[in-house]
């Protein structure tokens, strides 16, 4: 359960689809009735109606020298600096160049590797490698062992393309490649690097709790060439403490007809306070076959390798490393010769340092470095470290500072001494970019006015295509000054979709709204359609709000489905909590060792202010979410008596339930923290249900257990509680089964609309 939410039902959870322009009076922006079509419940549909129009693909071609406008098979390319357009003969002729570059791939087919070619330009986001895809007619065949000495996955090329590494039952292996006509393929080698490997041992590729929180869900990825191809460092994982969980399939393949029993999944699993995997890493010398370990005799047996690099010119292992909790992370430097380590840079927090991005290389070899030391991420410019156990990096000069914070870096200019960057200097629900000198002067935002923007620059630096949208703007795609952010030109602009022409459609409101201690959130609001001054109407919450996710964003990203409920008659809220709003670290530590209370705290304060001002009916308040929003479903029903039905949907249900690398990064161990583990625990406060709550769980889930949602059952049970119902959806995961998703769309649907069949204040 990274930071980031898992979006299961698009129209009951649309989490980032909702953010809005100023706070107007109710009355002024609640939508007329219309003669309009209303949405029914069909039209909800995923691909039926959406009110968000396209816009055709604009991009950069020949390094930035033109931009070039796809809209189906019409294509214009124009000169930013003139606004010429280029002849499509020209056009055409790129595309063909383009097309023509081909690159090596290594695909896994059949359980073989295969030397294949791709064609050129960006290389497609990989999760679970190029395996899956037939090899072409002119593959050249690189094993023929099938799966008989172990699935084969993660294969790599080195970058000078000579070699592949990959894992085979767990072990690492290199292998020399041959061009593509099979000249040389009688004699290529391969080396075994490691053969130890097992079910308890991992080499060169990682286990499920890594991947799910430090490397990204699906990248299985644990091993790393050099830039130079000389070296491959790696990571091996020991399993050997880590307790097993078992999910079973109850409707396994052929069940009744062929299969009556159910199949057992038996993986490794280590929960809150339970033994970790520990983690090792060595580096692999290709021409002399020689490993050598890295020393991490300093650290704690249980450190975390949370990242692994190298120096642009290979020279350096660079090592992320992290204490257990996650209160400290260093960046340590290793002679891949010794196996000698150095830290160069160390980061502390009172709450939790979250995992480093890479070092941002520069040409005279220093590099920038994003920290949230102050308690916001900012920029700062680092030259390296000298000889191994020596010295540390030096620090030249922090590029930016303040009270907000730099997300990414976009680009960097060291010609002109110039960087761009995406921060939240500007609000934290839009998304700008700004320029500034690396020595930190002329910080200037590029992409002025409200709204989401994502901006493209180009190689010099010159120009930029900005793509944005706001609450009240549908996309627009225009050309601007890279320097100041003056337009330059429109390229392309969206509708509002089909859906707005045809149906009565709610505007959406951005409110600030005042928690009780003062604290201003962000939130977004749909009035129903038709609505009055002195009624009262169901308000329904989606929510996520867990730590660093934000669920309002001001960007035109309509959701049909909350289109729906408006015209149904729903005040339809969603409120960013200070945890998941966005600004900065100072800010999402207020979750900290407390996961649920202080965001239940602020989402108590918005219903309230919506029942204050625009009409909510206090006794008629949904909440609904899925995992962390499903965790924080029940445990507003649990403890809070202000919502009247919950829908949970496989949410947490215990911290000491959940993985360690996530949960005790934000409640440390239960060992260290009982209290607070039980504080936000709902199966221990199942007695005080207020309300009616739905539990929703897929039996395979491998990510949040339905083990929580049993545990929950059988506190409500013990404790005579009767106001809750279960649905169970055998062989879904934490993703439901597309076959059933439309049930639980209808099922949770009919519970919201009970909720608004209720008179009000009843």
């Amino acid at each position: 359960m990274r930071t980031t939410p898992f979006l299961l039902l698009s129209f009951l959870l649309p989490s980032f689809l909702l953010p809005a322009l100023a706070a107007q009076d109710p009355a002024a922006t609640a939508a007329a009735p219309t003669a309009r079509a209303r949405l029914t419940f069909a039209d909800t549909a995923p691909g039926r109606v959406s009110f968000v129009g396209r816009v055709p693909m604009v991009r950069w071609v020949d390094g930035g020298a033109f931009v070039e406008i796809l809209a189906g098979k019409a294509v214009q390319q124009i000169d930013p600096a003139t606004g010429e357009s280029r002849r499509a003969a020209a056009a055409d002729a790129a595309g063909a160049a383009g097309a023509a570059s081909k690159r090596k791939v290594v695909r896994i087919h059949d359980g073989d590797l295969w030397l294949d070619e791709d064609a050129g330009g960006p290389t497609p986001r990989r999760r679970r490698g190029p395996g899956s895809r037939r090899p072409s007619e002119k593959a050249v065949r690189l094993t023929t062992d099938g799966s008989a000495n172990g699935r084969k996955a993660e294969a790599h090329l080195s970058p000078d393309q000579s070699h592949v590494a990959f894992t085979r039952g767990n072990d690492l292996v290199v292998l020399d490649v041959p061009d593509l006509s099979g000249v040389e393929a009688l004699t290529r080698q391969d080396w075994v690097v490691t053969s130890d490997g097992s079910d308890e041992l991992f080499h060169g590729v990682l286990d499920w709790v890594y991947q799910e929180e430090l490397y990204g869900r699906g990248d299985f990825q644990a091993h790393w060439w050099s830039p130079n191809s000389d070296r491959l460092a790696f990571l091996s994982l020991d399993e050997s403490k880590v307790r097993e969980f078992t999910v079973i399939d109850h409707v396994p393949s052929g069940f009744l007809d062929e299969e009556r029993t159910v199949v057992a999944e038996v993986s490794n699993y280590p929960k809150a306070g339970d033994p970790n995997p520990t983690a090792r890493v060595s580096i692999a010398a290709v021409a002399d076959r020689k490993v050598t370990a890295v020393d991490l005799s300093k650290y704690p047996a249980d450190v975390l390798v949370v990242r692994v690099g190298w120096t642009p010119d290979g020279a350096t292992l660079l090592l992320c490393l992290q204490d257990r909790i996650q209160t400290w992370a260093e960046l340590a430097a290793c002679d891949p010769a010794t196996g000698a380590v150095t830290t160069w840079i160390r980061e502390q927090s009172p709450t939790w340092v979250n995992r480093p991005e890479p070092p941002r290389w520069l040409d005279d070899g220093s590099f920038l470095w994003l920290s949230e030391r102050t308690g916001y991420q900012h920029v700062y410019h680092y030259r390296p470290g000298g000889a191994v156990n020596r010295e540390r990096c030096e620090l030249v000069a922090a590029v930016t500072a303040g009270d907000w914070q730099v997300r990414s870096v976009a680009k960097v200019d060291e010609k002109n001494g110039v960087l761009w960057f995406e921060g939240s200097m500007d609000g934290a629900i839009g998304r700008h970019y700004y320029r500034v000198g690396l020595d930190g002067r002329g910080l200037a935002c590029v992409t002025p006015g409200v709204g989401t923007h994502a901006a493209d620059i180009n190689d010099a630096g010159t120009f930029l295509i900005d793509r944005w949208s706001a609450m009240d703007q549908p996309t627009v795609v225009v050309l601007r000054d890279a320097a100041t952010g003056a337009v330059v030109k429109e390229l392309a602009k969206a509708d509002r979709g089909d859906g707005e022409t045809k149906y009565a459609m709610s505007e959406r409101q951005r409110l600030t709204i005042p928690a009780r201690d003062g604290y201003e959130l962000d939130a977004c609001l749909m009035l129903p359609l038709g609505w009055q001054p002195g009624q009262r109407y169901p308000i329904y919450l989606p929510t996520y709000s867990g730590p660093d996710a934000p669920t309002v964003r001001d960007s035109w990203s309509h959701s049909t489905y909350n289109q729906f409920l408006a015209q149904e008659g729903f005040v339809v809220l969603q409120v960013n909590v200070r945890s998941a709003s966005g600004r900065g670290q100072q800010h999402t530590g207020t979750a900290y060792q407390q996961l649920g209370i202080q965001e239940l705290s602020d989402l108590e304060d918005a219903v309230a202010f919506v029942c204050s001002n625009h009409g909510g009916d206090p006794a008629r308040v949904a909440i609904s979410g899925w995992s962390y929003g499903g965790f924080m479903t029940a445990f507003a029903l649990t403890h809070s008596d202000k919502f009247a039905l919950g829908l949970a949907g496989a949410g947490v249900y215990d911290w000491r339930l959940y993985d360690t690398i996530y949960t005790e990064r934000y409640m440390r161990t239960p060992q260290e923290n009982q209290k607070g583990y039980d504080a936000t625990s709902v199966i221990k406060a199942a007695k005080n249900l207020h309300g009616h709550l739905v539990l929703l769980h897929g039996s395979m889930d491998d990510n949040v257990h339905m083990q929580n949602t049993m545990q929950l059952l059988w506190a409500l049970q013990s404790a005579g509680v009767q106001d809750f119902e279960l649905m169970i959806y055998p062989r879904s995961r934490h993703g439901l089964d597309p076959r059933v998703r439309e049930h639980s769309n209808e099922f949770q649907w009919l519970r919201l609309r009970k909720l608004l069949d209720t008179k009000a204040g009843d």
